[in-house]
């Protein structure tokens, strides 16, 4: 499959896309490649790309008192980013570190940008793209408002179960808001059922 068949079918299914301005599009983008532990994104740096995970999962966190606390997880397929150091152009409060080695495709602030200008299409498909990450925020905050840390893990276990067994108990017992002794009732539990 080539590079970049996959951002593009991503694309696809959230709008229509003419192949001109496709090929448009598909010139600036960037194949980029990060080991396990390098950061997309570090925190006080401004973000200047999106990404779209052709393989690979990384982890957004953020410090506070010297803990790390993870706020999301992005797998393969996903588009990751900074997102509001993206948009505001500001600093960025949170990390984004490759949890697994990742092959993913750049798209700079700049040339985004400039297609969204240039091209209806293109303005329309960055619209949609920030509501589909808003409503992914919000269904977050809404998990975690409403289910149990079991039901958070279940949920997180059906949406990508090869990536969330290697993910240190660590930093999934801090995306969960649990102690890691907790996540390790919970993986047992889970097995059972």
């Amino acid at each position: 499959m080539q590079p970049f068949e996959k951002i593009k079918k991503a694309f696809r299914s959230i709008s229509t896309f003419p192949e001109g301005e496709w090929q448009v599009f598909s010139e600036n983008i960037v194949l980029k490649s990060f080991q396990k532990g390098e950061f997309l994104c570090r925190q006080g740096q401004v973000e200047n790309n999106i990404y779209f995970l052709n393989s690979g999962a990384t982890r957004n966190y953020f410090t506070k008192d010297g803990k790390e606390l993870t706020v999301d997880f992005q797998f393969e397929g996903n588009f990751v980013s900074a997102y509001y150091s993206f948009l505001s152009r500001e600093p960025s409060p949170i990390w984004v570190e490759a949890i697994s080695p990742i092959e993913a495709c750049a798209i700079h602030h700049k040339y985004l940008y400039r297609f969204y200008d240039e091209y209806k299409s293109g303005d329309r498909m960055g619209r949609l793209i920030a509501e589909m990450q808003y409503m992914k925020r919000l269904k977050r905050e809404i998990e975690l408002m409403s289910m149990t840390a079991e039901e958070r893990y279940a949920r997180l276990m059906e949406q990508n179960p090869k990536f969330i067994n290697t993910i240190s108990v660590k930093h999934m017992s801090s995306y969960l808001g649990i102690h890691p002794e907790s996540l390790s009732r919970i993986r047992k539990q889970y097995l059972r059922n």
